[in-house]
């Protein structure tokens, strides 16, 4: 009898070896188990195969080795193709990107020569604006003198004396002047403020351009060291990571317009600054000319008042000299006229003494004849010649009195204006010969 025991014939893969794969033996069919003699199962389990099984293995690693050559050879032309076609590409895509980069400097290069040619003259426009602003604190310094000046010959002229202590045009021009001082002030101050506001935002503006223009130094630095790169150069380096996408990394678009909204809007702080040391320039200029004019108005309003009070203290000087002359003259008359009284003293008291005397004539003899007559007639004409003279003594005495008070009149009128005279030539307008010239208002 024999028996029948079934031998599983083992599957070995030489590739699964070499790419350490194990690959798992096929399922046992039945066709692969083999019939062995009782004999050999006596001793013991066979390990030998059959002719059949040997032709076969044999022809199965033929056919399998045949087919790895193909696939070999395929795989090694399409090598070879993937090769030569692939490093034209390579090198092609190299030139691209090296013309790219070449572009991207230009580009670079272009708006940081922008950003730099606006940076200088954001400079420029801050220092021009520093120096308007020191002109500007320079004439504003310089309206101090005038206004100390104009407030000095207000209250100087405060203290004319009483007639002379009048609302003239000369005190009406210097409340203009020290008014448009005070304005003028004003103005510059608040120009100084405008001034260095616009200072500090062409600060400002300069800063951003300045941290674009040094990013994209950085960037043309690196775009020029990284367009230096060749196949042959020995400080490359593999960054397998470097490919990938970054967050937040902006598009051409939103590049050039960060650029440009930065460059417009120092394009813009340089028109206002423009403008503003122009404005400067036209204000320096009116405000200028204004305290100019404002000061020859006011010094011919001076010159006119002393010319005035010149004229008036000259005529009171002629009428005190006609009034002292009268004075003189009418002391004379009064003397003249007290003298003539005193010599009809005399004639008055003989025509009196000689009427008394008639008076004394008896009884008939007390007769108005021719010498009664004559001498009735020599007593009235003597009272009558001495009461004229008595009025008239009187009235010189009267007139005496007057020409004194008008002495005192012309004589305090004239201190008056010398006084007056003495305020608005010798110190107001002594004063207003040291107002700051022209170019020190102008803020020189």
């Amino acid at each position: 009898m024999i028996s029948q025991i079934t031998v599983p014939r083992p599957h070995f893969d030489s590739r699964a070896v070499a790419h350490r794969v194990l690959r798992t033996d096929p399922p046992v069919q039945p066709n692969d188990l083999q019939l062995v003699p009782d004999s050999a199962a006596g001793v013991g389990r066979s390990t030998k195969y059959s002719p059949a099984e040997w032709f076969s293995n044999y022809q199965t690693i033929l056919v399998r080795a045949g087919a790895d050559n193909l696939e070999a050879e395929s795989i090694q032309q399409l090598s070879r193709t993937l090769n030569r076609d692939s490093e034209g590409v390579t090198l092609q895509t190299q030139a691209e990107g090296t013309r790219l980069l070449g572009e991207r400097l230009q580009e670079i290069h272009h708006w940081r020569s922008e950003l730099l040619r606006h940076i200088e003259q954001l400079q420029a426009d801050m220092e021009a604006l520093q120096a308007a602003r020191t002109r500007l604190e320079r004439a504003l310094e310089a309206t101090d003198t005038p206004y100390a000046i104009a407030t000095d010959n207000l209250n100087c002229r405060a203290k004319r004396p009483g007639p002379d202590l009048v609302q003239d045009s000369v005190e009406e021009e210097l409340l203009k002047e020290v008014g448009l001082i005070r304005n003028i002030q004003a103005l510059l101050k608040r120009t100084i403020a405008q001034v260095a506001s616009q200072i500090r935002r062409n600060m400002d503006a300069k800063q951003v351009l300045e941290m674009d223009w040094s990013d994209k130094q950085e960037a043309y630095n690196l775009d020029e060291r990284g367009g230096g790169h060749s196949n042959r150069s020995p400080d490359t380096q593999l960054h397998p990571s470097s490919a990938a996408n970054h967050e937040q990394v902006c598009n051409p678009t939103t590049w050039t317009k960060f650029t440009q909204d930065n460059l417009l809007q120092a394009a813009q702080e340089e028109e206002a600054s423009r403008r503003l040391r122009a404005l400067v320039e036209e204000m320096l200029r009116e405000t200028t000319e204004d305290l100019i004019n404002q000061r020859s108005t006011v010094d011919g309003a001076f010159s006119q008042r002393c010319q005035e009070l010149l004229e008036a203290k000259t005529e009171l000087q002629i009428k005190l000299t006609q009034v002292l002359q009268q004075i003189g003259e009418q002391e004379k008359n009064i003397v003249g006229l007290q003298k003539a009284i005193h010599l009809k003293e005399a004639p008055l008291r003989v025509v009196q003494s000689r009427l008394h005397l008639r008076s004394l004539r008896p009884n008939m003899e007390l007769c108005r004849d021719p010498a009664q007559l004559s001498l009735e007639a020599e007593a009235a004409q003597i009272e009558t010649t001495l009461n004229s003279l008595k009025q008239k003594l009187n009235e010189a005495r009267i007139s005496l009195s007057n020409l004194e008070e008008s002495r005192m009149e012309l004589q305090k009128d004239i201190s008056c204006k010398s006084q007056s005279l003495f305020i608005e030539g010798e110190k107001c307008m002594t004063q207003r010969r040291h107002l700051p010239s022209t170019s020190r208002l102008s803020g020189y």
